[in-house]
């Protein structure tokens, strides 16, 4: 089965989004540079950026996300974000209504059914858990393997945090990997078990 790895911009103070949800300059480092990151053009990072990001984001075959975030997305048009091939939504709702039952999303009730959903649709690739609520559940459940990060250069103050509302001690392995990009700093940690 294919890791399964926690995964958000972060502010310095541990935050994925300001208290009205924006991201604010969490994801500038993603336009800092120019090399091209996607085909579209729109995504230039520094080249420690890309050879740190393209990599991981080729490996990764399904996402796991909150119905909040599907519902701020608008579900990404039916079409999974950065050519993923599936995204999980965990929701206790009904996927939306008029919503393209073949669009290759799954709604799934609870954090344990969200990853068994993943690690059979994902096979051997890599399965993302967008941080947040919904990453701090699959955190503390102890369904993580690895923890990432993109430390940008900011204070929020208050927000929304990386790791949602989990307040227990947890140890992560020492950051095996440490890259200082443009307006960013990728980190990665092993889970401890």
């Amino acid at each position: 089965m294919g890791r399964v790895v926690m995964y958000s911009s972060v502010s310095v103070d541990g935050f994925v989004a300001d208290e009205n949800d924006q991201p604010g300059p969490l994801f500038d480092w993603l336009s800092s540079g120019d090399v091209p990151l996607d085909e579209s053009g729109e995504l230039k990072v520094s080249q420690t950026s890309y050879d740190y990001t393209r990599p991981y984001w080729d490996q990764i075959g399904v996402t796991i996300v909150g119905r909040h975030v599907f519902d701020m997305t608008d579900g990404w048009d039916g079409k999974p974000p950065g050519g993923i091939d599936h995204v999980v939504v965990v929701s206790h709702r009904p996927m939306p209504e008029g919503w393209d039952p073949g669009a290759p999303f799954h709604f799934v009730d609870g954090v344990e059914a969200a990853v068994a959903k993943a690690q059979e649709l994902a096979g051997d690739r890599m399965i993302e858990v967008a941080a947040g609520d919904v990453g701090g559940q699959v955190f503390a459940a102890g369904l993580v393997d690895e923890v990432r990060m993109d430390v940008v250069p900011v204070v929020f103050g208050s927000g929304k945090r990386y790791f949602g509302s989990v307040h227990a001690q947890n140890l992560l392995e020492d950051p095996d990997v440490v890259i200082q990009g443009n307006r960013v700093l990728h980190l990665r940690y092993r889970v401890r078990r």
